[in-house]
């Protein structure tokens, strides 16, 4: 039971509001101590965790470089294009990103071709904003907090509904063995295949929220320049 101490200390550092990273690490050094290992064991363990998961230290190399780019004027030019773009409006703008991450994900190049960090924050919600904006003109704030929700939420509803298409994804893996343990024997790919329909339904739900996005942004204009 005493290797449960560490569950009581991420409680207590998240709720007095310590730094994550500091947390899970002392959490993991009071399990292990309560577990019987000695420092150099549980250090051993915490290189051994970082040197197989080094791939995920690739975001601090990618989010230097958006930076940059932002900083030399990224957000500013993804605008000047979109704006010379008269066809385009918020909602086909956000439908047409929703659809391509699902597409992606379902074919294994998630996290390969967008994300939040990567897209969404630098080019895609100042495309949409600055769609809205060539069409019913200047904005109030929370208009523009508004399509900045929307623009995240069809990256992370394309890619939380498009990813279970494709088997080798964890996700797949983790539902097979849940229903497993209950007795439930299903094939990876019955699971791919019925993760199509929802993704469908995810699509027409979302792409109907976008389309409403267009009418509220309107609405919003239209009262911000009565005022």
């Amino acid at each position: 039971m005493l290797t449960l101490l560490g569950i009581a200390v991420v409680v207590l550092g998240f709720l007095i509001r310590v730094n994550p990273l500091l947390v899970i690490a002392v959490a993991a050094l009071v399990t292990g101590l309560a577990a019987g290992m000695d420092a150099v064991h549980i250090i051993a363990v915490f290189g051994k965790a970082f040197n197989e998961s080094r791939y995920v230290t690739v975001v601090f190399i990618v989010l230097p470089v958006i930076g940059l780019l932002e900083r030399f004027g990224l957000q500013e030019r993804a605008r000047m294009l979109i704006a010379k773009m008269r066809g385009a409006t918020t909602s086909r703008l956000l439908i047409f990103y929703l659809g391509f991450r699902q597409i992606m994900a379902a074919i294994g190049l998630a996290s390969a071709t967008g994300g939040q960090a990567q897209i969404v924050r630098p080019l895609l919600a100042p495309m949409a904003e600055a769609a809205a904006e060539t069409h019913y003109g200047p904005l109030p704030q929370k208009t523009h907090d508004l399509i900045r929700a929307h623009a995240a939420a069809a990256d992370n509803v394309g890619v939380f509904f498009g990813e279970d298409i494709f088997l080798a994804i964890g996700s797949i893996l983790l539902i097979k063995g849940f229903l497993e343990q209950n007795g439930i024997i299903v094939q990876p790919l019955a699971l791919s295949v019925w993760a199509i329909p929802t993704a469908i339904c995810a699509f027409l739900i979302h792409g109907t929220r976008l389309l409403l996005l267009e009418r509220r942004i309107k609405h919003e204009a239209a009262k911000a320049g009565a005022e």
